[in-house]
């Protein structure tokens, strides 16, 4: 089998990132491959940049040790021909650094790299502050070059970063770079298979009228419009989750409790959370708009103009109030759809196969 090198990304406690670190090295070992993970100091500040998964200063600490290890790896003769390294977050300037030991070194290597944003997406921090400029636009474009697989989850992610990074039709990309001859660009499922076993032991969780709001606050997020709906329906508990400071297990034992999981994002291109709360039969309730739209069955989709601003939803947001009261009211007949749901999201959208397909 092969020896791979896992460029994983900082580990948040309360974030998938966390389980990751442990989970996707098992699950490689497990397939036969012999695996070494190169990972960055503990001692990188904690906190993380607000509204965002990491801290900004912090992740260039950590991504620059990184580098330093992978250097040395080739300095010392570790790495050879056929070596398959996944960086966990295509976002991440070291892939240039390795393209570059890789072919002045003349030592062939397989590179992959998982997309979860960047400046092609409006909506993303990068996108927000730094929109198109050319340093930023270049960045991505060679990363996605260095890298021989780049895997995205949903194809919303897909045809956005086709139309606007690439700047092609996402028709185009897909017979570019999508094909068995080319498979520069690979729709997989993400690395998650471990959730339903990290979310067994909350099952069975005696339900009450929870609604939660379980996303970064984030001007993507709109958080804004969860408060309002929480002083429109004051018989329901509200709670917003990263306001709580809440531990991993504590955040699960909320989700078991909810009957709703809500979002009015602008931005997602996969959507963890709400995967998470259908695991434990909690209603996932998403507006019909980004990766949504391919992951979510219409019965749990709301029109996405009640949610498109807030100006927007207060416009709409009696529908809105109505549709929240028809779930909670109808909650267990719904039950088996939830279900139907989960099995579907877990199919299609957390399990990796294509990635670890490409690894021989």
């Amino acid at each position: 089998m092969s020896r791979i090198f896992l460029v994983d990304l900082e580990a948040v406690e309360t974030r998938y990132t966390g389980e990751w670190k442990d989970h996707s090295p098992v699950v490689l070992t497990n397939q036969g491959h012999h695996v070494t993970i190169i990972s960055g100091p503990n001692d990188i500040p904690s906190a993380t940049t607000p509204g965002a998964f990491l801290n900004f200063g912090g992740t260039n600490i950590y991504k620059a040790n990184q580098v330093e290890q992978i250097g040395r790896l080739f300095c010392n003769g570790d790495i050879q021909s056929g070596d398959h390294f996944i960086f966990t977050d295509a976002w991440h300037p070291g892939v240039i650094n390795l393209k570059y030991m890789s072919e002045l070194l003349g030592i062939p290597v397989t590179i992959h790299g998982l997309w979860h944003a960047g400046s092609y997406d409006p909506q993303d921090f990068l996108g927000r502050l730094c929109g198109h400029q050319p340093w930023v636009d270049s960045a991505e474009r060679s990363f996605f070059y260095a890298f021989d697989y780049n895997y995205f989850a949903t194809d919303f992610h897909i045809d956005m970063f086709a139309e606007n990074l690439l700047r092609l039709q996402p028709a185009t990309v897909r017979a570019c770079y999508m094909t068995e001859e080319n498979q520069k660009l690979v729709r997989t499922g993400w690395p998650m298979e471990y959730m339903a076993t990290v979310l067994h032991p909350y099952k069975g969780t005696e339900k009450r009228d929870l609604i939660l709001f379980p996303h970064r606050i984030a001007p993507e997020k709109q958080v804004e419009i969860f408060k309002d709906l929480q002083s429109r329906l004051p018989q329901y508990d509200f709670v917003i989750c990263q306001e709580q400071q809440l531990t991993k297990s504590e955040y699960h034992k909320l989700l078991s409790e909810a009957k709703i999981v809500f979002s009015a994002n602008l931005q997602e291109t996969l959507g963890i959370s709400c995967y998470e709360g259908a695991l434990l039969n909690a209603i996932p309730m998403v507006p019909d708009r980004l990766s949504y739209v391919e992951m979510y069955k219409l019965h749990f989709r709301y029109p996405s103009e009640w949610t498109e601003s807030f100006e927007s939803y207060q416009t709409h947001s009696v529908k809105l109030c109505n549709t929240i009261i028809n779930y909670i009211e109808t909650y267990d007949e719904l039950v088996p759809s939830i279900e139907h749901q989960a099995h579907f999201l877990t199919q299609q959208f957390f399990s990796a196969n294509k990635l670890y397909d490409n690894i021989k």
